[in-house]
């Protein structure tokens, strides 16, 4: 399984990681992998809905904007995408 990850303002990619794991894609670990991702681009994790989840499964995608984040985000948006 690979994630990308991308830290993106005005349209633009200022920070990418991609994250691997040798296990099979799991959405109840989900949360798992974003809290990873998130302390290798040193970002806040986000709040994860089931929306998030859905959005991920069905498009192979998720958006989390900054209202997304409890925390300050110097970024506009933390953009996973899943790498088939």
């Amino acid at each position: 399984m690979r994630i990308w990850a991308k830290l993106m303002t005005d349209g633009r990619i200022r920070k990418q990681f991609v994250y691997e794991n040798e296990e099979k894609l799991t959405y109840s670990h989900f949360f798992d992998y974003l809290t990873e991702i998130c302390q290798e681009l040193d970002i806040p994790t986000p709040v994860l809905t089931k929306t998030h989840i859905f959005n991920f499964a069905k498009f192979n995608h998720v958006k989390f904007p900054r209202r997304d984040f409890v925390e300050t985000l110097a970024y506009d948006y933390l953009f996973l995408e899943n790498i088939l």
